[in-house]
């Protein structure tokens, strides 16, 4: 049996950043994972891949020219999966080979795997070739990560009804798709396939896409999905997924109200769980919930203290960027190295055409709170640097206290609102005001100088 100072199960951005925090500091660390390759859904099948996709459609389309020279102008006029393929696959294995040699260069044993409680402090690894290998660990980082959620009587085939991990093994690319789900990850791929030309519906029995967005920026998306020609079936129940044979073989959707929806493919996107199955959580003296999330404290400790849970595993906030800290900072507890706890301001992104991007708070938040408040936009079309890009979508919002003038939100939706975003996140966590952005001077032409609009025009506001 192979003894550790800490054994960590799954690979993704929560287990990596755990494992290497602890080998930082001398600890022995093994990494158990179950794919072929490390790196988790993350890496594999999830935030790194659609990106990618996502990148390529936009560029092979030519989505940032449309503006520019119309909608009909494309890069390359028939796409192909190869060609999105070639992309996704190059940075898939380029960020695979960035996660080994970061575990390799720390001194990590990974070992390839279904790890498995035997009694709290032993894990056995079931190996792809049959073999077993028994771990003693003194402490235990469970960051295995989710699956997607597939209720009781719908079976995803991965050909004609797949789930968001089965997209990327499609042979072609379908001319109409079904989205069942209109989270982040569904919004996401029916925006990509829409801008592929593609027939898309969007089903969800919500009323509201992502109704945790700025009303405003919600409704910006909405309106461009359907400009693209993203059918909206919100409020819609799916009663039943199946395959009609002799339709051409295709998937049918049909809903609660009665309504049948037919496509190529339908994309099963309705949340994730937990992927604690194989784990024995009881041999452990542990328990995972209903979505097979697994509850802690605010150090990331389960009930039994020498074993931590990090990333999507234990539920919101569910992201990558999260996932990483919550890793690092487990395993420094764990080890009573001393660490700040995570701030509660941290940026959401959303990688959908077009892209979005927040921080702080949204309007219906502040006006349930009853905090006083003034709006500032500005629109990518009217800044030097949107025109260039050709973005005639794009718009950034600020929220400011009305007394104090701090920033309490930033709001962006168009290119590069993932990245612009965190110039707001920086001065919310100073305290920064309404001031700052006025008497500050930004490189021009760029998408940061739609900071100092917008501020003026909340100033015009606050002034009227």
């Amino acid at each position: 049996m192979n003894a550790y100072d800490l054994v960590v199960i799954g690979s993704g951005p929560a287990g990596q950043k755990g494992a290497i925090a602890a080998a930082k500091r001398g600890k022995r660390v093994a990494l158990v994972e179950r794919a072929v390759s490390p790196g988790g859904v993350a890496a594999l099948t999830g935030t790194i891949p659609s990106k990618t996709l996502r990148e390529a459609v936009l560029y092979l389309t030519g989505y940032g020219q449309h503006g520019i020279y119309g909608e009909a102008y494309r890069v390359k006029e028939k796409i192909t999966p190869q060609d999105l393929g070639i992309r996704v696959r190059h940075v898939i294995q380029r960020e695979v080979d960035v996660v080994r040699a970061q575990l390799m260069r720390n001194g990590v044993d990974l070992v390839p795997g279904i790890g498995s409680f035997v009694d709290p402090h032993t894990i056995k690894v079931a190996r792809p070739d049959g073999s077993a290998e028994t771990l003693r660990a003194e402490f235990v980082l469970v960051a295995v990560g989710t699956v997607p959620a597939i209720p009781s009587g719908i079976e995803c085939d991965g050909k004609k009804q797949i789930t968001s991990d089965q997209l990327l093994e499609l042979s072609e690319i379908p001319r109409s798709v079904v989205v069942v789900g209109a989270g982040v990850i569904g919004v996401e791929y029916a925006t990509i396939f829409a801008h592929l030309g593609q027939k898309v519906t969007l089903v969800d029995k919500r009323t509201q896409m992502l109704e945790f967005l700025d009303d405003e920026i919600s409704e910006a998306l909405s309106y461009a999905m359907r400009r693209k020609g993203v059918i909206l079936r919100l409020g819609e129940e799916v009663a039943s997924l199946s395959v009609d044979a002799a339709a051409g073989v295709q998937g049918v959707a049909a809903l609660a109200s009665g309504k049948q929806i037919r496509a190529d493919v339908i994309l099963f996107s309705a949340g994730r769980v937990g992927a604690t199955a194989d784990l024995d959580l009881a041999k452990a003296g542990l328990e995972a919930d209903a979505r097979g999330r697994i509850e802690v404290d605010e150090h990331f400790r389960t009930r039994v203290p020498h074993v931590y849970a990090v990333g999507d595993v234990i539920g919101f906030p569910a992201l990558a960027s999260t996932s990483m800290e919550q890793g690092r900072l487990a395993a420094s507890h764990a080890f009573g190295f001393e660490t700040k706890a995570m701030s509660s301001l941290f940026p959401y992104g959303i990688y959908a055409i077009p892209e979005i991007s927040y921080v702080g708070k949204n309007e219906q938040e502040l006006t349930k709170d009853r905090v006083p408040y003034e709006i500032g936009v500005s629109h990518y079309k009217e800044i030097a640097r949107g025109q260039i890009l050709g973005d005639e979508e794009g718009l950034l919002k600020l929220l400011f206290h009305r007394e104090s003038r701090k920033l309490l939100g930033v709001h962006a939706l168009g290119t590069n609102a993932t990245e612009l975003v965190h110039i707001g996140q920086a001065v919310i966590a100073f305290g920064g005001t309404l001031e700052y952005f006025v008497n500050a001077v930004f490189n021009y032409p760029t998408l940061a100088e739609c900071y100092k609009v917008a501020a003026l025009d909340a100033m015009n506001r606050l002034s009227s």
